[in-house]
């Protein structure tokens, strides 16, 4: 499950917007055809990677909750000092050398596997490593967006980026259940790495010009400082931050544990979880689809409201299922469940992330999109470790309850935060000059 970033505003004050283009342009298709294959594999690793430590390497769900932890470590590291980076450098070749690096990484990870080699120390090893390149390509992507699409298309564009991810979530997680059980879980992850290279390809095609950021004359941590004083003094951006880093960590402890109660407890094999997770994401795709329809008609923070009780409460599904029941009654069950929760993620992913690249000036996005995911991403680090925790001293189910109470957190800070009122994206929108131009039309 990927993390959620939350958002909201208000309709009243809004000003006049120049309209969007109609055709978001070929720049924008090569950019989306990057973000596709890239979301595809990285649906198949997050199936791939845990049953490989499951099955052939024999993990505990202790070792695979650390797993995860080594994954989005990197977050809570790095996030920060990448975002001035991401701010002082041109944003395109950041994200090709964050997808070249995680294709060998990961291709590595086969290797080792086929050598014989591999144990879970080195698994964690270069998942790891992975995890920083992963953290560079999170906070350059949504920060190189706004220069290929301009910033009144930004919903349009993210609503179809977050509807692709979404679709990858319906083919990815079976297809990685189909390769487990015929080839074996390093061969699904080779197909991981070989999504990224794909993805590198497609991103050195695209032809906005790009200008390289002015030097700040300013040292690398005060400009690491103005990142998190922007957001600490924006009592909206503050409010997503609590949306997501709350959901985030409570989604991410009941997953490292699901994988886990799934194959032992439920009884399901490595096809049956793909297919609960590929089933249960046509939601996903729903409802990323449904993010523009639904802010108009609704409003932003109506949208958010509900999207949050509907995503927190479709997962205390999990740990009241019965393994004595037919197993149909059980893959229906939490097909059910994790549609109605990737519905309610993908819709206001869409949201959140619009109104926070359009309530951000493109000066200082990339270390905004940082301190939001050092926040944020982080706390999936935090709950991997306490999911991994709990299941180990209670067991996958209960661990698992307990992780549905918490994301009730999230709804109470919901509605009480500023997000409730928000009506129009747009409205928030800080209207600075774009720090890009395009060498070619976007339509």
């Amino acid at each position: 499950m990927q993390p959620v970033s939350p958002i909201s505003r208000d309709r009243s004050t809004s000003s006049p917007t120049r309209a969007a283009p109609r055709r978001l342009g070929r720049d924008f298709s090569r950019f989306w055809t990057a973000q596709a294959t890239s979301a595809f594999g990285a649906q198949i690793g997050d199936l791939a990677l845990p049953l490989l430590a499951v099955l052939p390497l024999g993990a505990s769900a202790g070792e695979v909750g650390l797993l995860a932890v080594l994954r989005w470590l990197p977050f809570l590291l790095l996030a920060l000092p990448l975002g001035v980076l991401v701010d002082r450098r041109r944003r395109r070749p950041l994200l090709v050398g964050a997808d070249m690096a995680r294709a060998i990484l990961t291709g590595m990870i086969v290797v080792l596997a086929v050598c014989g080699v591999l144990n879970l120390l080195l698994l964690g090893v270069v998942v790891f490593c992975v995890g920083i390149f992963t953290v560079l390509f999170e906070v350059s992507y949504q920060s190189y967006l706004p220069a290929v699409v301009g910033r009144p298309a930004l919903e349009r564009a993210n609503g179809r980026l977050q509807a692709t991810a979404s679709a990858a979530q319906v083919g990815g997680p079976g297809l990685a259940g189909l390769l487990v059980q015929a080839l074996g879980a390093p061969w699904a992850v080779l197909a991981h790495a070989l999504t990224y290279g794909a993805s590198a390809l497609a991103l050195i095609g695209i032809r906005t010009r790009e200008e390289s950021p002015a030097p700040t004359g300013r040292r690398f941590w005060r400009d690491l400082v103005d990142g998190l004083n922007v957001v600490r003094a924006d009592p909206i951006l503050v409010s997503l931050a609590g949306f997501s880093g709350i959901y985030n960590l409570f989604a991410q402890w009941i997953m490292v544990l699901f994988t886990v109660h799934a194959v032992r407890d439920l009884g399901l094999d490595a096809g049956g979880v793909g297919l609960v997770l590929s089933l249960g994401a046509v939601g996903a795709v729903l409802g990323a689809l449904a993010a523009p329809r639904a802010v108009r008609h609704c409003g932003a923070g109506v949208v958010l409201v509900s999207c949050a009780v509907a995503e927190c409460l479709a997962l205390a599904v999990l740990p009241i299922l019965d393994p004595t029941v037919p197993q149909l009654v059980i893959i229906s069950a939490l097909v059910a469940a994790f549609a109605v929760n990737g519905a309610g993620t993908a819709l206001s992913s869409v949201v959140a992330l619009t109104i926070r690249q359009l309530r951000t000036p493109d000066r200082v996005l990339g270390r905004v999109n940082a301190t939001l995911r050092w926040l944020t991403y982080g706390t999936v680090a935090v709950g991997a470790g306490l999911g991994g925790l709990a299941g180990e001293l209670w067991g996958t189910r209960f661990g698992i309850a307990i992780g549905c109470s918490g994301l009730l957190l999230v709804v109470l800070w919901v509605a009480l935060s500023p997000l409730r009122s928000v009506r129009d994206p747009q409205s928030l929108d800080v209207t600075e000059a774009p720090a890009a131009t395009s060498a070619a039309p976007h339509g």
